[in-house]
């Protein structure tokens, strides 16, 4: 509508020739000189779904539904279409997936005796620790690829462990798994340790570890991102959030072992917040549940499959 403003031809002459009503242009006139009260209420929300993505280095992520969960985290009653139109209106985005990316890379050893798959794709879990599936991908860096292996608690898709190496071996997976093991309590006989059948996972060191730990090793099949679903779910959010959206292009392992840091640690783990959690982070929605229930009397049973 500025547009008709700009001219200095007659007004009702400039909006013939458009094709716009009289009634539209001067109703627009009118809000701009007094905004309604739902134009004022936009407004505010407005300010505060920017709020929300300047929060943390990697809160711009968020899109509609997330800022959404964000507003109703602070008491903010409004529709989930109204923050869709707000945030588009005014040209905010999520992180979205694009094409391109090169995930894992899993190598079966035959020699390797597999253990049976207990999982079945259920990546469900009654309690912390009873269910861990893990991974392993490559981050590209300006001196090569940077390996990262992580460990993730399927109750609250927390990252409970993970490692980077320039090398993807039996080391580095079980340097995660040890990660995992020193900041958890696990009892004997109720966790499962879900993976693909990569060479890593299969090893003997690997597996007698698990043993010795008093956890069920499982594993899916090769090169089958189902079996393995909740595992690819992480790299795919890592892929979108940390090298996409924030255009990462690391010139050594070390800067990008440095932004994993802040991103898993200080970031996905205690603040990202996720619809399947309630609306809570993986750190919010555990401690949650251990408000709720004493871990040193109450013991549900072991993950069953479907």
């Amino acid at each position: 509508m500025s547009f008709v403003d700009a001219h200095d031809f007659p007004v009702d002459l400039v909006l013939r020739v458009l094709g716009i009503p009289a009634s539209t242009y001067y109703g627009w006139r009118a809000r701009q000189v007094s905004p309604s009260r739902r134009q004022l209420e936009d407004a505010e929300l407005l300010e505060m779904i920017l709020k929300i993505r300047t929060a943390h280095e990697f809160a711009g992520t968020y899109g509609s539904p997330r800022v959404w969960l964000a507003l109703r985290r602070q008491g903010v009653r409004c529709g989930r279409k109204r923050i869709e139109r707000i945030m588009r209106e005014n040209g905010l985005q999520g992180a979205f997936l694009r094409k391109g990316w090169k995930g894992g890379s899993t190598r079966q050893n035959p020699r390797h005796v597999a253990a049976p798959d207990l999982v079945e794709r259920d990546f469900t879990a009654t309690a912390p620790n009873r269910l861990w599936v893990a991974d392993l991908t490559r981050i590209p860096t300006g001196e090569g690829v940077l390996w990262l292996a992580s460990v993730r608690d399927a109750f609250a898709n927390k990252v409970v462990g993970w490692a980077t190496d320039i090398r993807a071996d039996t080391k580095l997976v079980l340097i995660a798994l040890d990660h995992a093991l020193r900041s958890r309590k696990v009892h004997d006989g109720q966790l499962i340790h879900h993976s693909d059948k990569g060479c890593q996972y299969t090893a003997l060191r690997f597996t007698q570890r698990l043993h010795d730990a008093g956890i069920a090793p499982s594993t899916g099949s090769v090169g089958d991102s189902f079996d393995n679903a909740l595992a690819e779910n992480l790299w795919s959010t890592i892929k979108v959030e940390l090298l996409y959206w924030a255009g990462a292009q690391f010139a050594t392992r070390a800067e990008a072992d440095a932004a994993l840091l802040r991103y898993i640690d200080g970031w996905y783990n205690p603040r990202r917040i996720q619809q399947g959690l309630d609306g809570l982070s993986p750190d919010e929605y555990e401690e949650a549940w251990h408000r709720t229930n004493d871990p040193a009397t109450i013991h549900p049973e072991p993950h069953q499959s479907r």
